[in-house]
């Protein structure tokens, strides 16, 4: 499985709205911009890591519409085969409210199994030891709620057709490089570094 596509399920793509991929694959001209911002933002942090040994924890902010657009940005040059769409909803308190389109029509899968599916989900994002998970309090597939073991179902049904690693959605994924600590509000994400 595409270590992205786990990482976006198991942080909600939480170092990842409203913006989606143009026709033709390609994101419009200014949700390009705002995922620019953040990928920069990330490359600095990564560097200020590696160069700064200071204790003293710095903060760098982001909207959630410049978060989505990342996510976006991220979907699309990462030619995400599963993972369609992935909208996020940030509040206080590291609580995520968002939306997912998984696509298997590309996958070999049982015929019991529908080929693409929303999912509308809420839940709090977790971080512990540079590492984070998303704890998922509701989960709805096509507006019924749904235990949440049927995404960790789907997604290692996908994975075994596919013949990839299987990754649950109560795994564990590292923060990118340097990032500490993150804390959303409502509408943006803190990355602390």
């Amino acid at each position: 499985m595409n270590p992205f596509f786990r990482s976006a399920l198991v942080l909600l793509a939480a170092l990842a709205l409203s913006v989606r991929p143009a026709p033709g694959g390609e994101l419009q001209a200014a949700a390009r911009k705002q995922a620019l911002k953040v990928l920069k933002a990330l490359d600095s942090i990564q560097a200020e890591s590696l160069s700064s040994k200071s204790p003293a924890l710095r903060r760098s902010d982001f909207s959630e519409e410049e978060f989505n657009a990342y996510v976006a940005y991220r979907i699309d040059e990462e030619k995400e085969d599963v993972l369609r769409d992935l909208k996020l909803k940030l509040f206080g308190g590291n609580r995520v409210e968002g939306m997912a389109i998984i696509d298997l029509r590309r996958q070999n899968l049982p015929s019991f199994i529908k080929p693409r599916m929303n999912f509308y989900f809420e839940g709090v994002l977790v971080i512990q030891d540079g590492k984070g998970r998303f704890d998922f309090r509701k989960l709805f597939l096509e507006g019924q709620e749904v235990p949440v073991i049927v995404l960790d179902m789907i997604i290692d049904i996908a994975a075994r057709m596919g013949k990839s690693d299987a990754a649950s959605i109560r795994a564990w994924a590292d923060l990118p490089y340097g990032i500490k600590d993150l804390k959303t509000r409502e509408g943006g994400i803190s990355l602390f570094y």
